[in-house]
């Protein structure tokens, strides 16, 4: 039963109440990830493609104090236009609700979302993670997503951890946490924009049935969350090359701007993409679209295998 302080819309209820699978998607690439009109237009995208894929999509965000899960067309293009919206992690979510302000919802308040309102998966484009440490000087930045990974158990679907992070390290906090990495046919974690590189995963899987199998296995033994990351088309992804050089001078370029925590990953999204000359843009909308497929998938077979 879901808790009473969710809203949830009737068709997102409906699904809940015949069992039938839904995929949360989260508010953070609509309302901080990417710019004016593509935010819309890919969040549009990326639910027709839960609905093509079988599935019922269910949009996470906070509205005016109240945790929405499932939106309207109208709250969509609200968030995608809004400025200087709140963007809420899980620490935040009783901050913007007491308060009834808006906000969009990153991997983990989403998470959270998605899993008191009974949600088993949810697709995003990555996950946060341990940020470089370019200043020794400064604190660790260490995304709650991982924490949230470690308590919540929802599958999350990805094309692996942000290319902008420290992978290695973000790989051991996961199997510090206990959180299983599964690649969606490949060995070695995608890494956002970039095929691979980010190390290897703790297990393979060739199928979104396979994948559906392993991930409700852990969570019948206890585990918790775990990551379903899918490697970017290569003939969208960003060379590798290219990709270090362009993040080395937006990583100066926010050092010497003074920015750090919650401002950081907005402003090197946003300036990857200039220095790209908009392939990060395009890779972006591309693997949260694939992403939103891949879930759909797994959702389905989730509910026909009975694991839930």
């Amino acid at each position: 039963m879901p808790h009473t302080w969710l809203q949830i819309s009737d068709e997102v209820r409906a699904a809940l109440s015949d069992a039938q699978p839904i995929v949360a998607l989260e508010s953070t690439l609509i309302t901080h990830g990417l710019p004016w009109p593509t935010n819309l237009e890919t969040a549009q995208k990326a639910e027709a493609a839960v609905r093509i894929g079988g599935a019922v999509p269910a949009t996470i965000a906070v509205i005016a104090g109240q945790p929405c899960v499932g939106l309207t067309p109208n709250q969509l293009a609200e968030l995608a236009e809004a400025k200087q919206i709140a963007k809420a992690s899980r620490r935040d979510l009783g901050a913007v609700v007491a308060q009834g302000r808006s906000a969009g919802t990153t991997v983990s308040a989403t998470m959270a979302l998605a899993w008191a309102a009974g949600i088993r998966v949810f697709a995003t484009g990555g996950i946060g993670g341990a940020h470089r440490e370019t200043n020794p000087t400064q604190p660790l930045d260490i995304s709650s997503d991982l924490t949230e990974l470690s308590r919540t158990p929802v599958l999350v679907v990805c094309a692996g951890a942000k290319s902008i992070l420290d992978l290695p390290q973000t790989l051991e906090l996961l199997e510090t946490f206990g959180v299983p990495v599964l690649g969606y046919r490949t060995h070695e974690l995608p890494t956002f924009y970039v095929r691979g590189g980010g190390g290897p995963v703790s297990c393979r899987v060739e199928t979104a049935a396979e994948a559906a199998a392993v991930f409700a296995a852990h969570v019948q033994m206890g585990g918790k969350g775990a990551i379903l990351a899918q490697p970017l088309e290569s003939e969208v992804a960003v060379p590798a090359d290219e990709f270090e050089s362009a993040m080395f001078q937006a990583e100066n370029e926010a050092e010497a701007a003074g920015i750090s925590g919650p401002q950081s990953t907005p402003f090197l999204l946003s300036r990857l993409a200039d220095l790209t000359v908009g392939r990060t843009l395009v890779a972006n909308q591309a693997l949260i679209l694939a992403n939103a497929r891949l879930a759909a998938e797994t959702a389905k077979e989730l509910i026909s295998q009975r694991r839930f």
